[in-house]
């Protein structure tokens, strides 16, 4: 009976991190160095190679530091964007060891997006270079990016033999690091294809290296260690090394890998039947889960607002530039002038043809100054229209999530009921006690609280247009029916988030269209867009 519990459990685990998987965040850099900070010292660092050099190696390095610090942050347009301006600094020459460098950190990008065709077309440009180059390093980091690559796609063999090949690679070189790290990824690879036994002697190759270095790859390999006892039944010891992973992600503060620490214990604990635990570390899994998106989406908006203060202040500086060569054109005029009233009198009328040239000339100036300035303006609003998109994103994909979440503790209600309706099982009392615990939390609302501040900050004067358009004061359900509306969600995908059936969801939408002034022609939802 408890190893059926425990299998329930794990597809509980499964539902909420399908295959194993997290969300691919950056490092906690809370923890160490604050982005503005961080952006700011980068952005120094390319200026000064701009000002002091003009050699393009320097300057394209200054691009690709940003472009790499962009990548860990999720922002891979900017990222991109840093690195094409790498490229266009070393022309493209793929005799050029940086060359290789941009071109494999191309490729990570893409294949963070999961495009592994465009991500395997850099990877493997990078191979083919480093082996003109004879360049054994950037050749051993290309093929285990393309292992990495083969290995999401489910396509192991292939994997395995570009692994094996970066493997044998940096032996040569003696890099135990990319030795270690090797090791680790042909352990995942091994499990994933269930043959625990060979991907444990991977992990623990990579253990040897790794052992006390106190470093995040250490935590993920005690972590995988502790995946390939439980996988093979050996929970006391999956659950040992596990521990040492969760010790040690605390006292480095990394949440990404307090989150997966704690979700494998939530696993290794079903399994052996203490649910309670499990259930404790379930939770806590989700809260690190959610300090963590908040955390890079926090990070994100940091380095944004940075760097567009940034290029504010450029252009400010730029502009009073201009002013100052408009004002040194005018006093050099006013020089000539006195000069030619004092020197040549004769010559007075072809002079003020001149000056009222020149007077044009400097309203024509100042004209295309003014037009430049508004088209500047346009570039920040739209850049302010995309960050918009950017938290409309985030709060779109923030309500699919309490959908989910919602509908995941609805079905296993459900089935614990349908159990508890079965007969000659003794097991009813504690199916009830966990209908009750499953029902009281579907009634909590510490979620729709996070999703009012998510929604207050995107849309501030949404709700207050709205109760201003009603005649009649507007429920809460209303407006909660209006925000979701404003979001542009289906009537299936709202009744899962509010808990009830679709029919109530189009009467609700009948009874929130009668209160508002809205032609009978136009539909609801586009109503509330152009709010």
């Amino acid at each position: 009976m408890n190893k059926f519990f425990g299998i329930l459990f794990l597809l509980t685990l499964n539902i909420m991190f399908p295959n194993g998987t997290y969300p691919q965040q950056s490092k906690n850099l809370s923890a160490s160095v604050k982005p503005g900070k961080t952006y700011h010292k980068l952005q120094s660092q390319l200026e000064a190679a701009k000002s002091q050099s003009k050699n393009k190696v320097l300057i394209a390095k200054g691009h690709l530091q940003l472009g790499e610090y962009y990548h860990t942050l999720g922002l891979y347009t900017e990222a991109i964007t840093q690195y094409n301006f790498a490229l266009e600094q070393l022309g493209s020459n793929p005799n050029e060891p940086l060359y290789i460098s941009l071109n494999n950190n191309i490729g990570k990008v893409y294949l963070s997006l999961n495009n592994f065709e465009l991500a395997e077309q850099y990877f493997e440009e990078t191979r083919q270079a480093s082996i003109k180059l004879k360049d054994n390093k950037n050749l051993a980091l290309a093929l285990g990016q393309l292992g990495a690559s083969h290995e999401k796609q489910g396509e192991y063999d292939e994997a395995l033999k570009d692994q094996i090949k970066s493997l044998e690679l940096f032996q040569k070189l003696g890099d135990a690091y990319g030795e270690a790290m090797t090791h680790e990824n042909i352990g995942s690879i091994y499990e994933d294809l269930g043959q625990f036994e060979l991907a444990f002697d991977y992990f623990n190759k990579a253990y040897d290296y790794l052992r006390e270095s106190d470093s995040e790859e250490e935590i993920n390999v005690l972590n995988n260690i502790g995946d390939s006892f439980r996988k093979r039944g050996d929970y006391e010891l999956g659950l040992d090394y596990t521990l040492k992973a969760l010790e040690l992600a605390n006292e480095l503060n990394d949440l990404h890998q307090l989150e997966s620490a704690h979700k494998d214990l939530s696993k290794n604990y079903a399994l052996m039947g203490n649910f309670e635990m499990a259930h404790q570390h379930l939770l806590m899994a989700e809260e690190f889960n959610s300090e963590l998106i908040k955390s890079q989406n926090s990070d994100q908006l940091n380095v944004l607002q940075t760097i567009y203060e940034t290029n504010k202040k450029e252009a400010e500086i730029q502009l009073l530039r201009e002013q100052n060569k408009v004002s040194t054109a005018n006093q050099n005029l006013l020089w000539v002038a006195l000069f030619a009233v004092a020197v040549i009198f004769i010559i007075l009328y072809a002079y003020m043809g001149k000056k009222r040239k020149a007077k044009l000339k400097i309203q024509e100036y100042k004209q295309r100054m003014l037009k430049a300035e508004l088209d500047k303006k346009e570039i920040e609003e739209k850049n302010l229209q995309r960050e918009v998109q950017l938290k409309a994103a985030s709060l779109s994909r923030y309500s699919l999530h309490l959908s989910q979440k919602n509908k995941i503790l609805l079905d296993m209600s459900n089935t614990l009921r349908n159990m508890v309706a079965r007969k000659h099982m003794d097991t009813s009392a504690k199916m009830k006690e966990l209908v009750k615990e499953i029902d009281f939390n579907l009634k909590q609302e510490q979620e729709w609280d996070e999703f009012m501040t998510f929604f207050k900050e995107i849309h501030p004067e949404f709700i207050k247009k709205l109760s201003k358009l009603s005649e009649n004061s507007l429920s809460p359900a209303e407006l909660r029916l209006g925000m979701l509306l404003r979001l542009n969600l289906s009537s299936k995908e709202i009744a899962s988030i509010l808990r009830v059936t679709p029919d109530s969801v189009r009467v609700a939408r009948y009874r929130l269209r009668k209160k508002l002034p809205i032609d009978q022609k136009e539909e609801l939802v586009n109503f509330m867009i152009e709010l």
